[in-house]
Formats: structure tokens, C-alpha cells, sequence
């Protein structure tokens, strides 16, 4: 009897030892992605996106590509992945805002499939100053599909989009 109990004990040690073990995996967002614009929603009819991202560890560095009638613009941004709240420079399309700053804060999210990065910044206009807040979610699917869900909440109103992404081939 006592070794059915000890061996009931190393089982279930041994299955939370490994469910502890998958709670501590974090996805790898690494490589070149593209933007399925037939299943995204939220933005310009014209716009066309792609992403290269670099990621090692808890910091993730990206450049994205906005392609529209106007033409093409890159932006590069990083995060670092750590609960904690971190100065940032807002980013636009001919590169860092003027008179602008901003906080940001990026957790990995519990299930190990993603990221959620929240942001508050602040532009000085001549008419005092315009607060924005920034709510992006990064999940990798089962398939190997990037979900990046944004909440934009501006003076102008509360704003949703949602780009997914396929890994190109290198």
C-alpha cells in the first residue's frame, strides 16, 4: 500500500513539476512577418503591413513597414518585457513624435502565447496638452499565426484593431 501512495506522490509531483515548467515558456516572437489583410480589421483599406522582429529574452525589437497610396514608412520601437514601467519616446511616421513622451509597461501574459504592452503618452500642442492611451495584445496561436489586438483611447474617441500575421520564410 505504501508504495501505490509513494507512487501516486512522484506522479503528481512529477505532472505539476511539469505544468510549471510550460507556465515558464515564453513564445518566441522572432522573425519576419506579414500582415493578412483579407482577415485584419481597423485600418486604412490601403494600408499593407509587415514586421521584423528580433527578440532575446524579455526585450523584443521591431521595425514595422506601413505601405499605403502615400507610400512606405518604417518605424522602429522595442519592449522590454519585465512588469515594470519604462519611459518611451512615442513613435510616428517620420520617426519620434515632437514634444511627446510617454510611459510604458509590458507583461507576458499568464498562458505563454503573449504579450500585453500598455501605454500612456503625452503631446504638447499649442493647445495644451493631448494624453493617448495604447493597449496592444501579441498572440501566437497553436499554428504559428501573430494576433495583434490594439485599443487606441485618444480625445477623439476609443479605436480597435486587429492585424494577424503569418511568419514569412526565410
Amino acid at each position: 500500500m505504501k508504495s501505490k501512495i509513494w507512487l501516486l506522490v512522484i506522479i503528481t509531483f512529477g505532472l505539476a513539476c511539469g505544468a510549471l515548467g510550460q507556465a515558464a515558456q515564453k513564445p518566441s516572437f522572432d522573425g519576419a512577418w506579414t500582415m493578412d489583410r483579407a482577415r485584419s480589421f481597423g485600418m486604412p483599406a490601403d494600408m499593407q503591413q509587415s514586421m521584423t522582429v528580433k527578440q532575446d529574452g524579455d526585450r523584443i525589437e521591431l521595425e514595422t513597414k506601413i505601405i499605403t497610396a502615400k507610400g512606405e514608412t518604417s518605424i522602429k520601437d522595442s519592449y522590454l518585457i519585465d512588469g515594470q514601467e519604462h519611459d518611451f519616446i512615442p513613435q510616428g511616421n517620420s520617426g519620434p513624435i515632437p514634444n511627446s513622451k510617454g510611459k510604458r509597461k509590458a507583461n507576458w501574459l499568464p498562458n505563454g502565447k503573449g504579450i500585453m504592452v500598455e501605454e500612456v503618452s503625452t503631446v504638447e500642442t499649442e493647445k495644451g496638452s493631448v494624453t493617448n492611451h495604447l493597449t496592444r495584445k501579441w498572440i501566437i496561436s497553436g499554428d504559428g499565426e501573430l494576433t495583434i489586438d490594439l485599443y487606441y483611447d485618444v480625445p477623439a474617441g476609443s479605436f480597435e484593431t486587429k492585424r494577424i500575421f503569418t511568419r514569412k520564410n526565410l
